[in-house]
């Protein structure tokens, strides 16, 4: 059972992760050795629980090629995504920096939002393509763009699921979409960029690069607005449907693999899928295949184009070179079937608690697997805390890349796990609920700053915040916070020092973009010292 660190202890194991460094960093990512090719693959709303095995108790859907690429790598058991939905930990994922430090204290990137990452902050992509890596994103984007929508066309972009189309809507549409649209992939370090922005909201096309993939004319049909399928009314292409949008995916992420790894320079793709997030899509081929509801249906789906994927890998002969990184944005949302999937005896959160939105762990303990040939075991499991924010470092360490002291201020390098190290390479980590909620670990110790999941889940608690010790309690069933006065506050001021220094890691303090009223869920203990 990991408590919370000693000074001395944290010391030894510095030393002894300093020395790995030493010895190993030849054998794992010298320059005597080709740089190894980078793929992301980046599910959306996909439960720890949602993954065979992760659940192997709990759960009743099959996903045979996530499976058997936990089989082929390490499977982390304590991996966190920085919130419990979508925009906020796609940002932290690609920038190493918690999203909580930008303008986005709660939510999500609204419809036809700018974009969340500042034009000079550095991203993995950006890292790697000054490394000379080929660099490519094919999926759901969801980080704003600047839409060149005039202030005047607004109220056009928008619409009930009823509305219909007419000249002044089709005028606006080709006036803006016949434009490069700034500030997306393609700006961010990728060299280039295939996807829906949101599968669910407008526009209702593919984007390629800056342009969409034609002009959109109409507005999406009124019946695809039902059963958990699109949910914001825009421009739409005449006859665009949602069932093509994954596979489409998956042909173009491959094609991408396939093309990439016919040259001599590595390459880096990162994979934000759109499922099984809503539109529940599900092509007919996969219709009825969990025996569960659409959306196991769909988490099959998604397994399957996963499976596409990774043979493109294979066929283009670059296997043993490619080190291969999944997981998912947060966790499974509650309004997708979830409580029918729990009578069938399927709990998409396993045995956590919470789901998509919470500050509980069923919000953003997520499913994380990393495949390395030669580099990481097979069938290798890792228990230490780990967060996304760490991809940043990580890739840094294995490309021998230094970061700027503005850059990846949350992220810690992955690679002594990746190599068998069973110490801590982070002892903290925070991740934030829907509602600006945010909750921070220290070891198995989980402080929760307010009442309740802080998301769409209900449950509520007497105490005004909430501790929890993991190690005993994983479903975070009993609140110790009037228990551990002491506790709370050496949290609470861990929590204050890792807002007000910009960064949770070692170097020079940096500035969060705003000012972060965390502090408005700050909780007095009733007993002990005074939380400052």
């Amino acid at each position: 059972m990991r408590r919370l660190m000693t000074t001395r202890r944290l010391g030894l194991i510095a030393v002894a992760i300093f020395s790995w460094f030493a010895n190993a960093r030849d054998g794992l990512c010298s320059g005597s050795r080709p740089a190894p090719n980078i793929v992301i693959i980046y599910a959306d709303d996909l439960g720890y629980g949602d993954v065979s095995c992760f659940n192997v108790k709990r759960g009743k859907i099959t996903t045979p090629h996530i499976d058997q690429l936990a089989k082929q790598g390490m499977r982390f058991t304590d991996g966190h995504s920085s919130s419990g939905v979508c925009s906020p930990s796609r940002y932290t994922i690609l920038t190493g920096r918690y999203h909580w430090r930008t303008r986005l204290q709660s939510g999500i990137v609204g419809l036809w939002g700018p974009p969340l990452i500042a034009p000079d902050r550095l991203t993995v992509a950006g890292l790697l393509k000054a490394e000379g890596y080929q660099t490519s994103c094919v999926g759901k984007w969801h980080l704003g763009w600047d839409w060149p929508i005039p202030p005047k066309h607004k109220a056009l972009f928008r619409g009930a699921k009823t509305a219909v189309a007419d000249d002044r809507h089709r005028d606006a549409w080709r006036e803006a979409f016949s434009k490069p649209i700034a500030g997306g992939p393609i700006t961010r370090g990728f060299d280039e960029y295939f996807g829906t922005d949101v599968p669910n909201w407008p526009p209702y096309c593919f984007i390629e690069n800056d342009r969409t993939v034609g002009v959109p004319t109409e507005f999406l049909p009124a019946r695809l607005f039902q059963n958990n399928q699109a949910s914001q009314q825009g421009p739409a292409l005449n006859g665009w449907t949602l069932e093509p949008i994954l596979p489409t995916l998956g042909a173009r992420a491959s094609e991408f693999i396939t093309r990439a790894a016919k040259t001599d320079k590595p390459f880096f793709l990162f994979m934000p899928l759109t499922s099984p997030h809503t539109p529940l899509a599900v092509n007919k081929e996969w219709r009825g295949k969990s025996g569960l509801n659409l959306y196991a249906d769909f988490v099959m789906e998604t397994d399957s184009v996963i499976g596409t994927v990774l043979k493109a890998i294979d066929e283009s002969g670059v296997t043993d070179n490619t080190l291969v990184v999944f997981t998912s944005d947060n966790g499974c949302a509650p309004y997708i079937g979830a409580a029918e999937l729990e009578k069938k005896g399927h709990f998409p959160s396993g045995p956590l608690r919470g789901y998509k939105s919470d500050a509980w762990d069923g919000g953003h303990r997520v499913p994380l697997i990393v495949r390395w040939p030669g580099k990481v075991e097979a069938g290798s499991i890792c228990e230490q805390l780990v967060h996304q924010a760490d991809l940043i470092a990580t890739c840094a360490e294995i490309v021998g890349a230094g970061l700027a002291d503005n850059a990846g201020e949350d992220s810690v390098s992955l690679l002594p796990l990746l190599s068998g190290v069973d110490e801590p390479v982070r002892t903290t980590a925070v991740s934030q609920s829907i509602r600006g909620l945010l909750s921070v670990r220290k070891d198995d110790w989980k402080l929760i700053f307010g009442r309740g999941s802080g998301g769409w889940t209900k449950g509520n608690d007497a105490h005004p915040a909430q501790l929890y010790d993991l190690a005993s309690d994983l479903g975070e069933t009993t609140n110790l916070y009037l228990e551990k006065p002491d506790l709370v506050q050496e949290l609470t001021i861990l929590m204050t020092s890792i807002v007000d220094n910009g960064r949770s890691t070692p170097g020079a303090k940096q500035k969060n973009d705003v000012q972060v009223k965390w502090r408005r869920f700050l909780a007095i203990p009733k007993k002990g010292r005074a939380v400052p």
